[in-house]
């Protein structure tokens, strides 16, 4: 599927992995739908790139319908969408205050998991009903994972389950879809210069660089974006998730 004339929901698309994602649609002829619950940073980038706003939970079924609603009445249909929102918190399971708080568990498995679950049933539903391009495809859904999937350290027990959590849905879901023309994809991020991180005081920022083999820095959310736009293009990458991590493995702690 080319970028050019299609329509595309981004989440998390006000900042960091999902604004850059935006952006590289833009450059290449495509339509954008920003999803964000900040809507000063959506509103922002939607602007800028003559696209449409949604202030949004993705947690939110009405919300979600409302922004895929927006895609098909402002361009007429939705073609792809780039799931990106997502938050992180470290804690451990016992610490001095106590066990890891129940409820701040369920917040991060609710946002990371059944968000992106929450955007891509909804997304899918709409492109089902799309016209196929000539190889028969109708859409293609990105999510984003990280690393910490596979290699979790010390803290991150409910981000590590939300984030294997979309990395095992990808395959099922992706064999589901493909008899509606819908391929499916995760990115799996390693360290990346976002909005989380920024506010990681610098000296730490380039610390942490220099634990990636190569090359030895943050990734770049146009890093990102550039795989993204690959996935988008190219028909045979399906059911998968992808690691962009410059080699990193990482340390329990």
């Amino acid at each position: 599927m080319q970028l050019k004339d299609h329509v595309f929901l981004i989440t998390g698309g006000g900042s960091g992995l999902g604004e850059a994602s935006a952006r590289i649609i833009h450059e290449n002829g495509g339509k954008t739908v920003i999803v964000d619950l900040d809507e000063s940073k959506g509103h922002a980038v939607a602007e800028e790139l003559d696209g449409q706003f949604v202030q949004a939970n993705v947690c939110d079924e009405e919300d979600v319908k409302r922004a895929v609603r927006t895609a098909i009445d402002s361009y007429g249909g939705l073609h792809g969408a780039i799931n990106c929102a997502g938050i992180g918190d470290s804690k451990r399971v016992v610490s001095k205050k106590g066990p890891f708080p129940l409820e701040l568990f369920t917040k991060v498995v609710q946002v990371n998991l059944i968000g992106t679950f929450n955007v891509l049933r909804l997304a899918a539903e709409a492109m089902s009903l799309g016209e196929p391009n000539e190889e028969g495809e109708r859409g293609i859904i990105i999510n984003t994972a990280s690393v910490a999937a596979f290699e979790g350290q010390i803290g991150q027990a409910a981000y590590s389950a939300s984030k294997a959590g979309i990395v095992g849905m990808t395959l099922p879901i992706a064999r589901e879809l493909a008899g509606f023309g819908i391929r499916v994809m995760t990115i799996a991020p390693g360290l990346f210069e976002t909005p989380l991180l920024g506010q990681v005081p610098e000296e730490l920022r380039i610390a942490l660089g220099k634990q990636i083999p190569f090359p030895s820095r943050l990734g770049k959310p146009n890093e990102f974006a550039m795989l993204a736009k690959s996935i988008i293009e190219n028909p045979m990458l399906n059911g998968e998730t992808i690691r962009l991590d410059g080699a990193i493995r990482m340390s329990p702690r």
